[in-house]
Parts: C-alpha cells; structure tokens; sequence
C-alpha cells in the first residue's frame, strides 16, 4: 500500500478538498492519519469495527488497550454517551474544545473493539481545525490513537507518522507541527470523585478549579490488563534507547552524562538552554529549550526523543520535571519511556 501525504497550506479554500480526500477513507473503513492540537492520530470510523481493528493491526497495539474516540461538537458526546451530569457539562464548556478527554459510560453504537471490551469510553473535542474539519467531513464519531507504532514516542509531525506507518496506512493530513506535543489530560468520570488517569495539555489544578477534587491515580498497568483508557502501560512513549532520568539541576544533569559516557558507546542528551555538556565526540545533544518553558518543553519532547534515536545513541539523559501543571505530563510521559 502507497501512503498519500496530503499536505495542507493553512489555506481553508485549498485544503478542504484534501480534508474531505481523507474523510472519503474514513468512511471507505480506511485509515488516515490527521494533526490534532496534542499529537498526530491514527484515525477509523469508530462506528466500524472492521475499521477500527485495522488501527490495532497497524501499530501492532495489544486488543486490550482502548481507543480515544474523537467528535466535532459537545452533542456528540451525548450521542455516544449515557452521561448527562453537570460536573461532565461543567468540564465539557470549560475545556472543550481542547485537549482534555473524558471517560464516560458509552452507547451500544460505538464499537466494543474501540473500548477493548468495556462498558465506557474515552471521548474529546479536538481543537485543531483540521481534526474537527475531518470528523465533520466524515460525518462520524473517529477512533484515533496516536499514529504511531505501539509503544514508541508520538509523532508530532508527519514525517514522524511515515516514519511508523508507511506503506500501514492510506494517508497522512501534513498539518505541520502539532502545537502542543503532549497527549490529553484524561479523567474518568465514571469514579466519585472523578480520577485522573492521565495528566496531558489541562492540568490537574485547571480541572480542581471548575469541578473539586479530583482523585490521582496511583498505579500502572502492566502487560495485559484491560485498561480503563489508553497511555497507561507501565512502559510506554519510548524511543530504542535507554532512557536515564536525573534530578533538574545543572550539575547533576553533567554528573548524569559524564556517567553514561562511561557506560555507553552513543549517548543523547535532552539539554536545556545553557546546561553544561561534558566534551566528548560520543555525545549527540538535542537543544530542548528553556527549563521553566514547559509549553516549548512538552512541543518538543517527541521530536527530541525521535531526533536522538535517529542519531543511534545507546542511552538518553533527560533532567525530570515537577509534578505541576504541565511540567507533570512531560514527567508522566518520561518516566513510562524510562521504565524497563
């Protein structure tokens, strides 16, 4: 199979046709990889369960890890859901649309093979325009993991997803860059309070402040377990390399390296701005950006990540965020690519 890249201008008269080229595959049971404002996704129509199995075969994702099911407007949620409560309306008009997904009890129509066998379902209004154009042209509700192989960092730009999926998929929308390079914050409301499964692009804080406390939790999922939503596997997000995590401080960060250069033949570091490097032909740097920026930090995780294994490092050195705010996502999404 040929993969079309469909590559999109900005240009809402030039791009439509291109957008509704790829909703013609979605509604065909294909697959199309599309920007969102998190990550690329790897889209089927959710209502097609030959379709969705498909996203499974690609990425060589196990059956028991659900899917995020995208739609254009918050009715939609309404269609595909049986939650009617004003903490998820709350949520839904402060959030949406926006990277935050919500895991709700779901109707008999969205397929059991999106939710691996669960009686709910992982649901969010994506904010990038061609996302929303996409569902809308395809006139249903789309089942989208990142576009990527199971297990490795996401793709945030196209070249990323061909990387993965050539030849796997029928097309890639190249919408550039996704802006925010993280995935959703998820929240199962189906818990009281609700639970945060996942922390991504709204932050924990953000939540606590429209609806009260939110539950944290504590635990990952290993191989096997049905999950209660995707991106929870205790190894996950991670590039061939060796991830190693040090404290943020720039003197550990060199202690870190020089250590690894001790023990490895290629090492990569993640440096943040003006951090020391020791001097060395065996080490492979991606400039990061400012630490403190985590906006900039979580945009280029993935494309660091994907850059320095490209490069053949044997190991990856990367200084650990704090929990807060978006700094926690970027740290949740580490710690799972550096678990063995």
């Amino acid at each position: 199979m040929l993969t079309e890249r469909l590559i999109l201008t900005g240009d809402e008269t030039q791009d439509k046709p291109l957008i509704q080229q790829a909703a013609a595959i979605i509604r065909a049971g294909g697959l199309v990889a599309f920007p969102t404002e998190t990550v690329y996704g790897l889209g089927a129509d959710a209502l097609d369960s030959a379709a969705v199995r498909r996203i499974f075969l690609a990425k060589g994702r196990p059956a028991w890890d659900p899917l995020i099911v995208h739609v254009a407007a918050p009715e939609d949620i309404h269609r595909y859901t049986h939650d009617h409560s004003i903490l998820t309306a709350k949520l839904i008009q402060a959030f949406m649309p926006g990277p935050l997904t919500l895991v709700l009890p779901k109707r008999e129509c969205i397929s059991d093979v999106v939710t691996a066998g669960r009686d709910t379902v992982a649901i969010r209004i994506p904010q990038h325009p061609v996302a929303r154009a996409l569902i809308r042209y395809s006139g249903t509700p789309i089942a989208a993991p990142s576009a990527n192989k199971f297990g490795r960092p996401s793709p945030t730009t196209a070249d990323h997803v061909l990387q993965d999926l050539s030849g796997e998929i029928e097309a890639v929308l190249d919408g550039g860059a996704t802006p925010m390079g993280v995935e959703s914050t998820i929240l199962d409301m189906t818990t009281e309070p609700p639970t945060l499964l996942r922390p991504g692009g709204v932050s924990r804080e953000a939540i606590e402040a429209i609806v009260g406390e939110v539950r944290v939790l504590g635990r990952s999922f290993e191989e096997g377990e049905s999950l209660p939503a995707p991106g929870l596997s205790a190894r996950h997000y991670a590039p061939s390399a060796r991830m190693l995590l040090c404290a943020p401080q720039p003197e550990v960060f060199y202690g870190a390296l020089k250590d690894a250069l001790s023990r490895y033949a290629f090492v990569g570091a993640m440096r943040p701005d003006g951090w020391r490097l020791p001097d060395s032909n065996r080490l492979r740097v991606f400039e990061w950006g400012a630490w403190g920026d985590w906006a900039t930090l979580a945009q280029r995780l993935y494309l660091g990540l994907r850059a320095l294994d490209g490069q053949g490092v044997h190991a990856i050195v990367c200084p650990l965020p704090p929990e807060e705010g978006l700094a926690g996502a970027i740290r949740d999404r580490l710690q799972r690519a550096a678990s063995e």
